[in-house]
């Protein structure tokens, strides 16, 4: 015991603590010039080249009429379209725009975004420990990914305990109805001249849980005709349906949730898209981002009014979710305009704060896209149904992907 407690404060005061002092001290100097607002001169150099900030004002307001346009336009396709057939949500044109759509989508987080936020994260600019050190970008985008199958579920159990506490008071209500009917007893069909025929008058109508039984009934038969191939209106004997659709309440919860999560997953990109292009002073960075963001801005749009339409939201939800999304990049851009004589996009501040929140958003759009978008609609019965349509959206998918992928050569 005595040796050990010799030998402890020679390690402590000779090697050990010494190595503490010095992690310490590093640490704070890493803290401290991770948090600078110095540009780095390498960047900046290069970013002078081309700088024109009379031009580059110019090119940011036709930005941001372009995008927004763009945006709007995409969004409201699917919403006004729905009262039209083709561009209805359940038509094979509509399935096709959208596996287009998801492929730019899944295009945008993996080939736009994710590399420029690793980029961010391991500029030089940034000190090599502990950002040079580990692959945070993936990290966070990993993270963000599990966090929105977190969300999804949790959103999903939330609004599926809502439909159901609505359709038990549904149904508690039916039933109190009911049996007020029920209280009058027998309702006659026909006249008392007619007893002998059983058909034409001695026939007797139940009014009350036995009406409500055969409600449910005829409802549960009329779904298993669906199931076997005869459809309402079509081939089944009867043209109407009762009661409550569980099958389209469960997709339309989906829907809720997948079009509340995808657009967090594209603001949060599009608010630090519109930022830098609003910081810039460069027309060489801008221009070529212009047609670029326009494009992909147009296309998320049309992915997210498809999930919007597709979650059956009133007039006001539907306008508001749409509002937020087409405006985001737009506004984006202009509080870059305000911002641009104070903030400095090549400091490391502005390197960890961009490289973090574009990691988060690529996870975000990778996962939905992934997930909610493409095995969604493809793995679902009616693509693996129809040959032709499978075709046609495999094509699509592709063909999305490859030319938002093209863009990373100009933007």
């Amino acid at each position: 015991m005595s040796f050990l407690e010799d030998l402890l404060p020679v390690l402590w005061l000779g090697n050990f603590g010494g190595r503490i002092q010095g992690y310490s001290d590093s640490f704070v100097q890493n803290v401290s010039e991770s948090m600078s607002n110095i540009a780095c001169g390498t960047s900046g150099e290069e970013y002078e080249t081309c700088r024109d900030e009379s031009s580059a004002l110019i090119l940011k307001l036709v930005a941001i009429s372009a995008i927004l346009i763009s945006g709007v336009c995409g969004v409201s396709i699917p919403l006004v379209g729905k009262k039209h057939r083709f561009l209805r949500t359940d038509s094979n044109l509509f399935v096709v725009a959208k596996a287009f759509a998801a492929g730019v989508i899944l295009a945008t987080g993996f080939v736009h975004i994710l590399p420029d936020a690793t980029s961010a994260l391991t500029d030089s600019c940034l000190p090599k420990f502990p950002w040079s050190k580990f692959p945070f970008s993936g990290f966070i985008a990993m993270m963000a990914a599990l966090a929105t199958l977190l969300a999804d579920f949790v959103g999903t159990q939330y609004y599926e305990r809502k439909h159901e506490k609505k359709g038990q008071s549904a149904v508690v209500n039916e039933d109190e109805s009911s049996d007020s009917l029920s209280e009058t007893g027998i309702v006659p069909v026909g006249t008392k001249g007619n007893s002998g025929n059983e058909e034409e008058g001695g026939g007797m109508h139940i009014v009350g849980m036995h009406a409500h039984a055969a409600y449910h009934t005829h409802s549960h038969d009329q779904e298993q005709g669906v199931r076997e191939g005869f459809y309402p209106g079509r081939d089944s004997p009867h043209g109407h349906s009762h009661g409550i659709d569980t099958g389209d309440d469960e997709s339309g919860v989906r829907h809720v949730v997948v079009s509340q999560v995808l657009e967090l997953g594209i603001v949060s990109h599009s608010v630090i898209i519109g930022l830098s292009l609003g910081v810039s002073h460069s027309p060489c960075t801008i221009r070529p981002l212009i047609g670029a963001l326009s494009f992909h801005q147009f296309f998320e749009g049309f992915a997210l009014g498809g999930c919007i339409s597709q979650a059956k939201f009133g007039t006001l939800q539907s306008t508001i979710m749409a509002c937020f999304f087409a405006l985001t990049t737009p506004m984006g851009i202009a509080l870059g305009i305000g911002i641009a004589s104070v903030y400095n996009a090549n400091s490391p501040r502005a390197l960890i704060i961009e490289g973090i929140l574009d990691s988060i958003s690529a996870g975000i759009l990778v996962y939905m896209a992934l997930v909610d978008l493409i095995a969604a609609d493809f793995l679902s019965k009616r693509m693996s149904s129809n040959v032709r349509l499978q075709i046609v959206s495999y094509v699509a998918l592709f063909f999305g992907a490859a030319l938002m992928s093209l863009l990373a050569v100009w933007a």
